[in-house]
């Protein structure tokens, strides 16, 4: 009897601490987005605005994975999916731009790139260290985790990105960085949706 309740208090508090952690990441990438929104606008870079797309996708995973906090692995697995599918929404939105970019060229603004990149990285950063001690958790925890990485190399990419056009006074490396992106953006989804469907397979089969 008191094992059982032990237990429970442990799955307790890891709850409580998922959700503190959680909340805060959420106003992190709240933040975060707003302001990329403004710097992918004035400085006209493909590779900034998948950081953008990748934040609000982002700040809509936090709040679904606050939602089912102590839920089931079913309803846990179901709003991976869901997460799973908005990193490849965020993949088709950032192909169309770069298409659109590729026929109406222009030199990103290399200081608003630079500030932009590096306060979203540091964000970005925090947001990682955070999550890091939960993404063992569960799959709810473990997609989220997933996405906090994809924004960290992501951020890190776009900061190189600031250098090359720097460096090329070209519109290329944007495009060019923004493709990579692109293609992590994909296999994101994959590993994210993969792993969701495995769990709901699972939860299937010992519900059948």
């Amino acid at each position: 009897m008191a094992d059982c309740c032990e237990s429970e208090l442990e799955v307790a508090e890891l709850e409580v601490s998922q959700r503190r952690v959680l909340i805060i990441v959420l106003v992190i990438n709240l933040v975060t987005f707003v302001g990329m929104v403004f710097a992918s606008w004035l400085s006209h870079s493909s590779a900034l605005l998948s950081g953008t797309l990748d934040n609000l996708g982002d700040a809509l995973t936090y709040s679904l994975s606050l939602f089912v906090v102590g839920a089931g692995v079913t309803a846990k697995a179901r709003v991976a999916v869901f997460k799973g599918v908005l990193i490849a929404l965020a993949a088709v939105a950032v192909a169309a731009q770069i298409g659109w970019r590729i026929y109406h060229l222009e030199v990103p603004v290399v200081a608003t790139m630079g500030i932009a990149a590096v306060l979203n990285l540091l964000a970005n950063g925090v947001c990682l260290y955070l999550l890091n001690d939960h993404r063992h958790d569960d799959v709810n925890m473990m997609s989220v985790w997933e996405c906090s990485r994809n924004d960290v190399n992501e951020g890190v990419a776009v900061i190189a990105t600031v250098g090359l056009v720097w460096f090329t006074q070209s519109a290329w490396p944007d495009l060019l960085v923004a493709i990579v992106l692109l293609v992590m953006f994909s296999r994101s989804a994959i590993r994210v949706l993969t792993s969701a469907f495995e769990q709901l397979n699972t939860a299937s089969l010992q519900g059948a």
